[in-house]
């Protein structure tokens, strides 16, 4: 079977709340693909209705990706097209379709992606935080203790985080902040992106709660909470790199621990004897 014969994955982005957002191109694809995946049909019914497209759709999602995945695989093999959407913004962003895109690539198949809309994205180009660097850590982990776990492991991490958070974990989340990474850091909150009660609100965390608390419609809807990453200070040694010292001295004298570790680290060998000693001392 050759290539011109197969079928191709279109990675669809949808808009996360205005219409308007909706690309042509976007339109164009779910009009002509042979079978549309919507992580929630019926939510995603009203958007195809509102553009007037007709496509027959069926469900994908967290809990039948793994089976629906190899019906994906025979119909593009098949020689037909399939669209993957996601309920808002763009599919595998903390939404279903990882597993689905591996599995397609893995057959020699093609995934084509049609940008779009997307949460992190938009809050970001409005956040007033540093946008050159950051890390997306999607969703923290429900449970209190793993948040925590979660969020201390962040607590020197320089570039600028992004997380995603349901209204019903908001402001536990925002004191796990607080507790993890300090009283002084500044965050965003961004709501509602693209809706009609879209708020972007800076601060600090206490002033973040405080804006919450002040109003409980505030802690309805979607979030994306931005935050500053740490300062990076100057000859701060990393975690890792203080492990591997401290790994290294288990077995090497302090010299040869030290230009071992400058070698993998790069960093030079004089700090790293100097980090040494401390370590010996603790």
């Amino acid at each position: 079977m050759n290539n011109e014969s197969l079928g191709t994955l279109f990675v669809v982005s949808t808009p996360i709340g205005n219409l308007g957002d909706m690309t042509i191109r976007a339109q164009q694809v779910l009009n002509d693909v042979d079978k549309i995946a919507a992580e929630d049909t019926r939510h995603s019914k009203r958007l195809l209705d509102h553009f007037g497209i007709r496509t027959p759709m069926f469900a994908l999602h967290e809990h039948n990706e793994s089976q629906k995945s190899e019906y994906i695989v025979e119909l593009l093999q098949g020689g037909k097209s399939v669209a993957l959407i996601s309920d808002a913004g763009t599919p595998l962003i903390s939404d279903p379709g990882f597993y689905l895109v591996s599995q397609v690539r893995q057959a020699g198949l093609v995934v084509v992606p049609i940008p779009g809309a997307s949460a992190l994205t938009a809050a970001l180009s409005v956040s007033g935080l540093p946008s050159d660097r950051f890390s997306f850590e999607g969703f923290l982990p429900a449970k209190s203790s793993q948040r925590l776990t979660s969020l201390k492991k962040l607590s020197e991490e320089s570039r600028t985080m992004i997380f995603y958070e349901a209204p019903h974990r908001i402001k536990a989340s925002l004191m796990g902040m607080l507790e993890s990474f300090g009283s002084n850091r500044t965050a965003v909150l961004a709501k509602e992106l693209t809706k009609s009660f879209e708020s972007v609100q800076s601060g600090t965390f206490d002033e973040l709660l405080r804006w919450l608390e002040e109003d409980e419609a505030r802690t309805k809807g979607e979030f994306v909470i931005l935050v500053r990453g740490a300062e990076v200070r100057e000859n701060m040694v990393s975690a890792e790199t203080e492990h591997l010292m401290k790994v290294l001295m288990s077995e090497l004298p302090l010299k040869q621990s030290a230009a071992l570790a400058s070698k993998i680290s790069g960093i030079k060998k004089n700090e790293l004897y100097e980090l040494g000693l401390t370590l010996k001392d603790k």
